[in-house]
């Protein structure tokens, strides 16, 4: 299965501003069609999943925005909602709902580190509100993604076992080629969701390409496995631009290896485009 690339890039490509503390979140607010057209795009280019603006997206940082509980509720349900709209429009296609990390309500980077300072029932209480509002949508699944902690992991397997009837993908940031970002071994994170039938794969997400393969062999024989790398750029802040590899064959050849390595889920995480998902379609048997 082909998951689509990053959502903002594609939305920063069609003009947008995400120079804000909510990022795509915003356009639910200020410009939902534009979201509608980055997930057209990715269904045009052979995705077979588009994953919803609600990364950032959260009652809390709605609230701190100035909008009440019940708007921030309609919000965060509308992203569904508009990647179903695009769904329709392609005529093929899943929805999987957004659930980003505690770090990304706090936009301070905290979603590579995990290094939060609150502990595994604050953070339960913190995402089941979304959760909610996510798991009684139309998505078809949730895509719980760029989880850095290890006790942020564990409150969301237990909010999975309050709602039985959800399916979810668990997709952690990784330091390198064994750990997940707060120095869990992948193994270990990987292992508070063996056997349960309610995922339908774990792996890795915004984390440099050159460690998937490392991060696939270590999950290889369990679930089925889900991985979508950054394009493996990285950001010079002296010349105030990205360096490494952005070539959208590359990135198709790399996803070629990763599915034979055992992936099964592969798409594209920050500065991924349609054009690196056309790749992966056209790379993939």
């Amino acid at each position: 299965m082909v998951l689509d690339g990053g959502l903002s890039t594609q939305l920063s490509a069609l003009g947008a501003d995400l120079g804000d503390e909510l990022w795509t979140a915003r356009l639910l607010l200020d410009d939902p069609g534009l979201i509608r057209q980055a997930h057209a795009a990715y269904f045009a280019a052979g995705a077979d999943v588009a994953t919803t603006a609600s990364y950032q997206a959260s009652v809390p940082g709605f609230v701190r925005r100035g909008l009440d509980r019940g708007q921030a509720e309609r919000l965060i349900r509308a992203s569904v909602e508009v990647a179903a709209q695009a769904r329709d429009e392609a005529g093929h296609g899943l929805v999987a709902a957004s659930i980003g990390p505690y770090g990304a309500y706090l936009a301070n980077g905290a979603e590579y580190t995990g290094d939060y300072g609150i502990d595994e029932d604050a953070l339960l209480a913190w995402h089941r509100p979304r959760w909610e509002i996510l798991a009684s949508s139309e998505a078809d699944m949730l895509a719980c993604e760029t989880i850095p902690s290890f006790a942020e992991a564990r409150a969301l397997a237990r909010l999975l076992a309050e709602t039985p009837s959800v399916k979810v993908w668990v997709s952690f940031s990784c330091r390198d080629a064994a750990h997940i970002s707060d120095g869990t071994p992948i193994t270990e994170a990987a292992a508070l969701f063996a056997g349960n039938p309610q995922v339908v794969a774990v792996g890795a997400n915004c984390t440099a390409p050159r460690h998937i393969p490392g991060l696939i062999a270590a999950l290889r024989g369990g679930l089925p496995i889900v991985v979508y790398p950054n394009s493996g750029e990285t950001w010079d802040a002296a010349e105030r631009r990205w360096r490494g590899l952005a070539d959208p064959i590359e990135y198709g050849q790399a996803a070629k290896e990763w599915q034979a390595a055992g992936a099964s889920l592969i798409g594209g995480c920050c500065r991924t485009t349609p054009e690196h998902i056309r790749q992966i379609v056209a790379h993939l048997p």
